[in-house]
């Protein structure tokens, strides 16, 4: 999922890895949004950190959450999430715990929230839908607000290391992609605040019904849950249709490996309609076997790729909604005061589903300056 981003308005130290050489503090001013038009590339660089080796992420000093501004206008089409040392060679992606990219400015599909666009973390991959046919529209000056977490768990100590969201875009005045195709998401913890919950011993639901801001097609969803997950759905709870339900990918031992795709579109037809009239329902199934409850043990989210229909605008955000100001205080984790004038003092966004329609690549592009 995504949009995009120079500010930085906010600093979040969380502790040294040792008392005698605690990380350095990373600067606020040192995140950036760079392009490269003639790769048809943005990076979203966070400032960089120091990561001693054997160092869990609650004992690092995270990179800054950060709002920066889109340095180009076109349509993104794929992405991948990067580590570069401090001269810009790629290292190892086992370093990011995730990066998660949200714009504060156009609410998300089902809440008056501000939109999720994109997450990633070392075991993501590379991202992409067809060019031709679909991509998110960005515009130059638009704003963004990046957040990451990083841990080092292997042998080797990195100094300055930045993460860096790599993003593919079309430029605009392109006679492609031939849709604008918007991110969402419908989780089952909203409206907002951490996105897991207490998973109960036995059988267990959870769910979430809403209807959508604007009308429009669904052509691609997917999502993300927890061990001992059974099945996710999303269901048009006024027509009775199920619109999507799956169980989620496991190895021989049981472990979760991912959550199916749906492709939505066909040659006959761009994917399933939903409109505001209609109440749409996420809802997460699991057994836990273990007879006590797991804290933080469910999860349960859908997010996808969504086309309004012919001459709808997307919907901005309002800064006055209450929800919006409790969903960005979490979302910024730690903001002295923003450019609405809000106190900000949050917890760490969690993972969200990678953009459906999107299939996973193994191989990332070498860094970029």
């Amino acid at each position: 999922m995504i949009r995009l981003f120079p500010f930085v308005i906010a600093v979040t130290v969380l502790g040294g890895a040792d008392a005698t050489s605690a990380p350095k503090t990373p600067a606020a001013a040192e995140a950036r949004a760079l392009v490269d038009t003639k790769r048809q590339e943005i990076y979203i660089d966070l400032a960089p950190v120091d990561l001693p080796a054997h160092t869990h992420h609650h004992m690092l000093a995270q990179p800054p959450v950060a709002i920066l501004k889109l340095p180009v206008s076109g349509s993104i089409y794929g992405f991948h999430v990067i580590m570069i040392d401090s001269a810009g060679h790629q290292i190892s992606s086992a370093l990011i715990h995730h990066f998660n990219l949200i714009d504060p400015d156009h609410r998300e599909l089902f809440l008056p929230i501000s939109r999720r666009m994109a997450a990633a973390g070392h075991e993501t991959g590379a991202m992409t839908i067809p060019w031709f046919f679909f991509g998110f529209p960005i515009n130059q000056g638009e704003r963004v607000l990046a957040s990451a977490m990083l841990e080092n768990l292997t042998d080797a100590s990195y100094v300055q290391a930045r993460i860096r969201l790599v993003l593919e875009y079309t430029p605009a005045g392109r006679p492609w992609p031939l849709f604008k195709a918007e991110p969402f998401q419908m989780d089952v913890a909203f409206p907002v605040g951490d996105k897991s919950f207490d998973l109960p011993p036995g059988r267990f639901s959870k769910s979430y019904e809403g209807s959508p801001a604007v009308p429009g097609t669904i052509v691609g969803i997917g999502g993300h849950v927890h061990a001992y997950a059974d099945s996710l759905e999303f269901v048009d709870v006024t027509s009775g249709t199920v619109i999507y339900r799956t169980r989620p990918i496991t190895d021989s031992a049981g472990d979760i490996l991912g959550v199916p795709v749906s492709r939505l579109y066909r040659w006959n037809r761009l994917g399933t309609h939903i409109e505001p009239s209609h109440r749409y329902r996420v809802t997460v199934y699991y057994t836990n076997p273990t007879g006590a409850a797991i804290p933080d043990g469910g999860m349960g989210v859908v997010g996808g790729l969504f086309v309004p229909d012919r001459g709808v605008r997307w919907p901005a955000t309002n800064p006055n909604d209450s929800l919006y100001q409790q969903d960005y205080r979490h979302a910024a984790r730690l903001i002295p005061e923003s450019e609405h004038g809000m106190d900000m003092h949050m917890t760490t966004e969690h993972h969200m589903p990678a953009m459906p329609g999107m299939p996973h690549h193994g191989a990332a592009h070498p860094s970029a300056p």
